[in-house]
């Protein structure tokens, strides 16, 4: 069994993991176990988690939609009430078996009740396993602005269990590919080596450098003061675009990944007129991610809205945008200002 021991928390690979699970519930003999899932979770992954713990303790199941537009308060509302009526306390355990939103979702929940309970994350997506399980950031969308209400709680184990992935149609594991593209661009190039090379076909060294390298920035920097800020590259406008295209009722939504995809583009241009980051490399990053991710067209009539979202990212301090920007490959610069004419101009340059 691989494991990666993260702040206070290990993160175990392989389904020899529930063991460590078992272990867990054994010793410290939780009054209740809570699982949190939504109703793909339940229906896919549900089945093989209940085969795979050895524990004679009952579970008590806690079923929420799915998606992005749930990832709200009214939502933990429901769960915490949830827990009250099935009789939880504060020696009741959640484990969260699903995606980014249950990950984010569930691990908020558990530290808010009764001040805090513990959890532990199971997560069934790439870009949960890669991101949004590691780290120790929980937290829910206020609105359609991604993560703005939230706590940093680490879980008592994180465990991968890439069987999951074999549920997952190729859109979702494209999504999580943003995030180790994300890795690659500001921390091993090698990532983004291996996958202009070959997508994400091998994709279990994947996740396990991804989660590698998050907990050397997060051990580095829990709270987000410095290094731990790279893991935004692309996010800062990215986010902006996915909660644009989430409000729009006339537009599809785009998944975490595809709108991310689009902010590491649209970033990379930024830093070649910023910094040192050479327009051939922009090019190279462009290429390789649109051989991923299909390309949209982003009407121009739709740049203001998407600047008015990046006004309340959550990274911003005065009114001031701060982008994650890259002289080069693995060498970035936080805390960047960019002119709006900038932004715009790198919305037209992933347009063109």
């Amino acid at each position: 069994m691989k494991t990666i021991q993260a702040v206070s928390y290990p993160v175990h690979f392989q389904e020899e993991s529930y063991a460590a699970l078992t272990n867990l519930i054994a010793k410290n003999d939780y009054s209740t176990i809570f699982v949190l899932v939504d109703e793909n979770t339940f229906e896919a992954c549900y089945p093989r988690f209940l085969d795979k713990l050895n524990t004679n303790r009952d579970l008590k199941l806690i079923e929420i939609a799915s998606g992005e537009i749930n990832k709200n308060l009214n939502t933990c509302i429901k769960v915490w009430n949830a827990i009250t009526d099935l009789g939880g306390d504060r020696k009741s355990l959640l484990i969260t078996l699903g995606g980014g939103v249950i990950t984010d979702l569930g691990g908020f929940v558990a530290s808010c009740f009764k001040r805090g309970i513990d959890f532990v994350n199971i997560p069934t997506t790439l870009l949960s396993m890669v991101d949004a399980s590691v780290g120790g950031k929980t937290g829910i969308d206020l609105g359609v602005l991604k993560n703005q209400i939230g706590l940093f709680a680490n879980p008592q184990m994180v465990i991968v269990d890439d069987v999951y992935l074999n549920t997952l149609d190729e859109r979702e594991i494209q999504s999580g590919t943003a995030e180790i593209i994300k890795y690659g661009l500001t921390y091993d190039y090698s990532l983004f080596e291996q996958i202009k090379k070959d997508k994400y076909n091998n994709i279990n060294k994947l996740i396990f450098r991804s989660v590698e390298i998050k907990n050397e920035v997060v051990l580095e920097d829990p709270r987000e003061k410095y290094l731990r800020k790279i893991l935004n590259f692309g996010h800062t406008l990215g986010h902006a675009i996915e909660s644009f295209y989430l409000e729009s009722e006339d537009k599809k939504s785009l998944t975490h990944g595809e709108a991310i995809a689009i902010g590491m583009i649209c970033e990379s241009y930024m830093s070649s007129n910023l910094l040192n980051l050479s327009i051939e490399k922009v090019d190279e990053i462009k290429e390789t991610i649109l051989s991923i991710y299909n390309k949209i067209e982003i009407q121009k009539e739709d740049f203001s809205a998407i600047l008015e979202y990046l006004k309340h990212d959550k990274k911003n301090v005065n009114g001031q945008i701060n982008f994650v920007l890259l002289n080069d490959f693995e060498d970035y610069k936080i805390d960047c200002k960019v002119p709006e004419e900038l932004i715009i101009q790198s919305l037209e340059y992933y347009n063109s």
